[in-house]
């Protein structure tokens, strides 16, 4: 006989999930972030209104999970290497943006009699910003590496470094740890546990998954990952040191191995679930009737706390000397409370500090504040280029004018107008030589550590991962990428791989590679723009089309299809002759910059006219050329109007296109990219 079994807190979890789907989708209608979403779903679920869960332990233990796998994939994307090219603008105008913004915090709360305690307390919660939302948004956006994103990113990691230490004197400023002894000890705690770290990062922890990836089985891989994530914050919690900085450490360790990004896509479902409850609990302790009874205040809090940190955080970025224009931007970006405050909200609770030493009513103003500022976020990133505009016509304009703008050059070094060469097997190998040999930027993706690892050996920029997985395609560029080039012996995999390239970057040219002819109609259906069997000299083909899409002269394809024809297919590898990088010195113009992008089906830019579009006024994109059928229109007029199945031959930067991204994308999302999304 069988036994139903009874879980008591089944139907409120159902609840939660349900009713977040269901705001989250309506957010997503009127474009608002999912987070927004989950802050709503968390208000109307909760005991303060419809009161579907009541369990607010449950949820808020399913929170901690969240705030764990948030910190641990923050720490696996620090990267010390990259990060040190904007170490000014991190140290310096984060260190300033938060001290600032404590200062002055204080002071205020100083005037009105407040603790010193509690007015540090509460300057801490005000300092910090969002960085779920901010790069969240950014990385929607395209936005991350421009002059604003990389400022806002340098200001979130200090936040993100400055909680750890805000969490450790917590109970300092409560008063349940008086002596400075006390101090001492918990910061050489975290000292001590930072240089165990440094061991575990550079010797074991690498060695681990090594071994881990060169069995090929992702289950085991994923498993070791959360090990090593939740074994790291057990321990810190077992030394009394702060679960956050538990987390942030274990991704520390993950990020000094080369499986790092694979690790990263393959957590990053798991984050997205538990990240959602964690706004949700925070939703859940909104009381709706005490914003309702004091919508002034609230909205005078929130606006005080908004110019607050516009000004303080825009200042902190015109002392490093960037123009107010950007300095500006970035301080409306960043003028939000961020999830980490609730972090240290529920840290402070239990120690009986609360924001302003108001108490429950203190909490509510603070909880109510942050969800609106956190709900204002996405307007602040859209009218931040106007604002800074603005300013810049002032005579605030004088501020940084003369001083060097380096953010824009120095600090980037994402690839652009490169090839993604998916697979490394022996098509792969040849491709690679040719674009080296060529001066093609290309980046390699690959599941096989040892062909990783050689690669890194040879100077080959590549990347361990599954390129089915948005993250990794993200990492290796694809917003910016001219090609996509798919060579690998994995039919069920390769049709998602070229739909996710195509969704993601609508003006990318996919080309794939199949062992029979029976699967190149496949791939074409998948949107691959061109297909070469194996039977047909899969090699030649393919770099073929990839040097013609970069307007190699006919003669030098032709003259590296015979060295792949000699000894077997073996590229002969001696230098490339002077006359040879002669004929690569226009190609910089002439064929990075172009792009052959095919109009889709319910795309937006399917039955516009080229007048509606505006692709030369707003996006500096020039259509040189429209293929439809067995016709070519060259220079087509602005009421030329564009229908399905037609291709264009575009010129622009690689940062236009990716801007001109929502143009050409589907309407709606193919159905095998859901579940990811």
């Amino acid at each position: 006989m069988l036994f139903a079994v009874s879980l008591p807190f089944l139907n409120e979890i159902v609840a939660l999930f349900l009713v977040s789907v269901l705001i989250a989708y309506i957010c997503y209608r009127i474009k608002l972030v999912p987070i927004a979403g989950f802050l709503i779903a968390g208000v109307i679920i909760g005991p303060n209104a419809l009161g579907l869960v009541q369990d607010q332990e449950l949820v808020d233990m399913l929170a901690e999970i969240g705030i764990i796998l948030l910190l641990f994939t923050i720490g696996i994307e620090f990267s010390l290497d990259k990060l040190s090219r904007i170490k000014n603008a991190i140290f310096v105008g984060g260190g300033l943006q938060v001290l600032l913004s404590v200062g002055a915090v204080v002071g205020i709360l100083l005037l009105f009699d407040v603790d010193w305690k509690v007015a540090v307390y509460t300057g801490f919660l005000v300092a910090l910003s969002s960085t779920a939302i901010i790069l969240g948004l950014l990385s929607e956006q395209g936005k991350t590496d421009t002059p604003v994103g990389r400022l806002s990113l340098a200001v979130l990691i200090f936040q993100d470094f400055a909680i750890i230490a805000m969490v450790l004197l917590v109970p300092i400023l409560s008063g349940q740890s008086d002596s400075i002894q006390d101090v001492f000890i918990v910061l050489g705690k975290a000292v001590l546990l930072i240089a165990v770290v440094v061991v575990l990062a550079r010797k074991i922890v690498p060695w681990i998954l090594e071994k881990v990836a060169q069995t090929r089985r992702q289950e085991l891989f994923l498993l070791t990952v959360m090990a090593i994530c939740f074994g790291t914050a057990a321990l810190t919690n077992l030394a009394e040191v702060s679960l956050a900085l538990g987390a942030f450490l274990a991704g520390l360790v993950v990020s000094e191995s080369h499986y790092s990004d694979h690790a990263l896509s393959e957590i990053l479902p798991l984050k997205t679930i538990f990240n959602a409850v964690f706004f949700v609990s925070v939703g859940m302790l909104l009381d709706l009737q005490f914003v309702i009874e004091n919508p002034l205040l609230l909205l005078g809090i929130a606006t005080g706390v908004l110019v607050l940190k516009f000004i303080l955080s825009s200042v902190s970025l015109l002392v490093l000397g960037y123009p107010i224009r950007i300095a500006a931007a970035a301080g409306i970006v960043l003028a939000q409370i961020g999830e980490f405050s609730f972090v240290l909200e529920r840290a402070g609770r239990p120690a009986g500090l609360t924001p302003g030493g108001f108490g429950e009513m203190g909490s509510q103003v603070f909880i109510a504040t942050s969800v609106l500022l956190m709900l204002l976020t996405p307007l602040f990133l859209k009218v931040s280029p106007k604002i800074g505009e603005l300013l810049a016509k002032t005579p605030l304009r004088k501020i940084g004018e003369n001083r060097k703008e380096t953010v824009s050059e120095q600090e980037s070094t994402d690839s652009e107008d490169h090839v993604i060469l998916v697979g490394y097997g022996p098509a792969g190998r040849n491709l690679a030589k040719v674009f080296k040999d060529t001066g093609i930027p290309f980046i390699v993706v690959e599941l096989n550590p040892n062909s990783v690892s050689e690669m890194r050996e040879n100077g080959i920029n590549a990347i361990y991962g599954d390129a089915s997985r948005t993250h990794i395609l993200e990492h290796a560029g694809v917003y910016r990428a001219k090609l996509c080039v798919v060579v690998i012996n994995e039919p069920r995999i390769t049709p998602r791989i070229i739909k996710l390239a195509n969704y993601l970057n609508p003006t990318i040219e996919v080309i794939a590679r199949t062992r029979y002819l029976s699967e190149a109609e496949l791939l074409k259906k998948a949107g691959a723009d061109k297909v070469v069997p194996a039977e047909m000299e899969t090699t030649v083909r393919l770099f073929s089309n990839v040097l013609r899409s970069y307007l190699i002269p006919e003669e030098e394809i032709e003259q590296h299809i015979r060295e792949l024809r000699k000894e077997d297919f073996q590229i002969l590898r001696g230098s490339i002759q002077e006359a040879h990088l002669m004929v690569l010195q226009g190609l910089d113009e002439e064929g990075l910059h172009t792009r052959a992008v095919l109009v889709k089906e319910g795309s937006f830019a399917a039955g516009k006219s080229l007048g509606e579009l505006m692709l030369r006024n707003k996006y500096q994109i020039t259509i040189l050329t429209v293929n439809r059928g067995n016709k070519n229109i060259g220079n087509p007029a602005g009421e030329f109007t564009l229908k399905a199945g037609d291709r264009l031959v575009m010129v622009g930067m690689a940062d236009r296109f990716a801007d001109a991204a929502e143009v050409f994308r589907e309407a709606e999302m193919p159905e095998e990219l859901r579940q990811e999304f």
